[in-house]
């Protein structure tokens, strides 16, 4: 259910899709000497968008081959030619920003758009948005300016009535003074969002607000300001849906920008009820790449170390952590290297993130920047500045003037380079070989068509095709695919499940035995703890096993569809089967199995634990006590690994086998039209088509 916003917003007026830039001082001064410079924030983004360019350079040629298609075949071949240009044009690689509350994640995100203010910085404690920025080189094709998503009324009756995970987590363990005081300061929100909404409450939960257009003023309204929204002088509007405001997204037109992004914003996961961590997890669910923001003066901090155990099931090439505010560090030159050996060495306990790329830089300075504003900068600020300056000037490549230069240091255009670098490799590289492909496939089956031509066929003596038949048979090929694939698919998911299922007993077995051993062996008064982490890579490895066979199972079914379909063109024409080779769709990359990285209950400590452990008498009642507790608590994460995971996970190449037999049946559709007869591609033309197609997709 959508909704345009209540009947105040519909009244007053939104300002058109657009970014909030800063205004350009009137005069220049020729360098840097404490007053204001001219600011041109395209010119400084342009800087970021260097490394992209080789990746510009072969979808142009992949969207060139595509429009010749569109021009030679038949009106279905145009339309599918058509179809795969306008998705390779839509290519939207997103990003996601995690970090804790204060590590400036959210001014860093608006200086990478050239937007200083656009998202308030200072977000309220209770407010859990995703804000998802799609900076679009095409405005025009954006279904909105901005839209407002709610809470629907599970996620919000989870989190008011149960207190969300820390609630569930104190209420299992038996803590109840703890559980109340969670319950006393969600009555205190719950309430405070009654009074300001009034009877619409109910009704806005499940619903989103669409506008046409954004301000600064509209997007407070869904993502707040300040801590209380009844401060004497506050806005009435401030805040007013952000309690209830689950996700926003904001089209930014870029019209300069060769390629669209998005950026996702999310809340700090250092909150009250772990909302934000869940939250978090499913944004990095939809993204393929992550930027950790940390901050300068606490890098890896505990709650860094559980935003690392968040994405430590996410590929180290695929995260860039970008250490914020050096402008606040008295010698950087000392620090950062200190800082950067001291992140590398706690990586090394996380598998995986061992090669992640480290970036330091100021969201601080890329704002004066932005805005051309260095006189804004005290002595001290100044002097850190310089003293940084002196430390990154030998590994320049290039002269820069001031501005351009305190924009380089701020590490914002080195962010973007590492994050094109991944892009261009990683989901740019698997977009084109995909719609690459499928022009590949499209252009053999136009010359198919073309040779199947009935003043072709008549001058070869041969009788003219009967597509009927020939549709019939691609209809039998799809159907037994389709089967096979299916069958395939289940087989994988159905030993993943027993293979989760038996880590998750073995875990069981192994957390409730070492308690007992350790109860016999120091008693009861003596603490415990057990590291779930055991549990965490026996669920991963039994993933990763099942997506290997998945992926093994579509590229085993695309295989066979192509090479059934080539055969058939081969047979319907009296060819050699070579003369039609095809290339089978590509099995889609499966998200990485982030929520393997959410709290477990045996990583927290505190009072409610140790008194868990003395409301049982006698060492008989700790196991069986234990054992149901885990259980209860782990047990939710391996069934969402195999419903939110596994089980979605053959859907993707299973539409990427549909669509191939809709091409193909497409071209088939044209086997024997006159239309091609009298306007077919040249055929030297094609084939020089069909061999560049082929080295693109190879």
């Amino acid at each position: 259910m959508t909704n345009e916003g209540d009947e105040t917003e519909r009244r007053e007026p939104v300002a058109p899709v657009q970014a909030i830039v800063p205004e350009v001082p009137p005069e220049a001064a020729p360098a840097w000497d404490g007053a204001d410079l001219p600011a041109d924030p395209e010119a400084l983004i342009g800087l970021c968008l260097e490394r992209v360019s080789s990746f510009v350079a072969r979808r142009d040629e992949v969207s060139a081959l595509l429009d010749g298609l569109c021009r030679d075949g038949d009106p279905e071949t145009a339309r599918a030619a058509s179809r795969h240009r306008e998705r390779l044009m839509e290519f939207e690689p997103s990003v996601t920003m995690i970090g804790q509350v204060k590590a400036g994640k959210t001014s860093l995100v608006n200086a990478m758009l050239g937007a200083p203010g656009l998202l308030p910085a200072d977000v309220n404690p209770w407010t859990s948005v995703v804000t998802s920025l799609h900076l679009t080189p095409r405005p025009e094709t954006a279904p909105h300016g901005a839209r407002f998503t709610f809470f629907d009324e599970e996620d919000w009756d989870r989190l008011t009535r149960k207190g969300g995970r820390v609630g569930e987590l104190a209420g299992r363990a038996g803590a109840d003074d703890e559980a109340e005081k969670v319950r006393q300061q969600i009555d205190e929100m719950r309430e405070k969002t009654r009074r300001r909404l009034g009877r619409k409450f109910e009704l806005l939960l499940g619903t989103s607000h669409d506008y046409g257009g954004y301000d600064k003023e509209l997007i407070e309204r869904y993502v707040c300001l300040g801590d209380d929204f009844f401060e004497e002088g506050a806005p009435e509007s401030q805040g007013r849906f952000a309690d209830i405001t689950k996700s926003a997204e904001l089209w930014v037109p870029r019209p300069t920008w060769p390629v669209g992004l998005c950026l996702r914003d999310t809340p700090g996961v250092n909150d009250t009820f772990m909302m934000r961590e869940q939250i978090t997890i499913g944004a990095l669910r939809d993204s393929r790449l992550c930027v950790v923001v940390l901050s300068a003066h606490q890098a890896l901090s505990t709650v860094d170390m559980a935003l690392l155990r968040l994405i430590a099931n996410v590929r180290s090439r695929e995260v860039v952590i970008f250490v914020n505010r050096i402008d606040e560090l008295p010698e950087p030159e000392v620090q950062l290297p200190e800082i950067r050996n001291a992140i590398r060495e706690t990586l090394k306990a996380h598998a995986g993130l061992e090669d992640a790329e480290i970036v330091f830089g100021s969201a601080r300075w890329a704002t004066l920047a932005l805005a051309g504003q260095l006189d804004q900068l005290d002595e001290a600020e100044a002097d850190t500045l310089l003293a940084h300056a002196e430390y990154a000037l030998p590994e320049m490549e290039r002269e820069l003037g001031p501005l351009e230069l305190v924009w380089w240091m701020s590490g914002v255009p080195s962010l973007y380079h590492a994050l094109w670098d991944r892009i261009v490799e990683g989901p740019g590289e698997d977009k084109l070989r995909r719609i690459a492909r499928a022009a590949m496939n499209l252009a053999v089956g136009l010359r198919a068509a073309t040779e199947a031509d009935p003043m072709r066929m008549a001058a070869q003596q041969a009788e003219r095709i009967d597509t009927v038949a020939v549709q019939l048979e691609l209809d039998r090929i799809e159907a037994d695919v389709l089967e096979r694939y299916d069958v395939a698919f289940e087989t994988a998911r159905d030993g993943a499940a027993q293979r989760l299922e038996r880590a998750h007993r073995s875990f069981l077995e192994r957390a409730t035995a070492a308690l007992v051993q350790h109860l016999e062996t120091y008693g009861e008064l003596s603490p415990w703890t057990y590291d779930p982490a055991g549990l965490r890579l026996l669920l991963r490895s039994g993933y990763q096993v099942f997506a290997r066979q998945v992926r093994a199972a579509g590229k085993a079914t695309g295989e066979t569809a192509a090479a059934e379909v080539g055969a058939l063109y081969a047979r319907v024409l009296g060819r050699d089967a070579a003369s039609f080779s095809l290339a089978g769709p590509e099995a889609p990359r499966l998200p990485a199995p982030v929520l393997l990285g959410q709290t477990i209950a045996l990583d927290l400590k505190g009072t409610w634990w140790r008194r868990w452990w003395s409301r049982r008498k006698g060492y008989a009642s700790f196991a069986p006590d234990f054992h149901r507790m885990i259980e209860a608590e782990t047990r939710p994460i391996v069934e969402a690994l195999i419903d939110t995971h596994c089980a979605p996970a053959g859907a993707p190449m299973r539409a990427a086998l549909v669509e191939f037999f809709a091409d193909q049946r497409a071209l088939i559709a044209g086997f024997g039209s006159e239309e091609i007869a009298r306007h077919g591609p040249d055929p030297d033309a094609l084939a020089d088509t069909v061999s560049r197609l082929e080295r693109l997709a190879a």
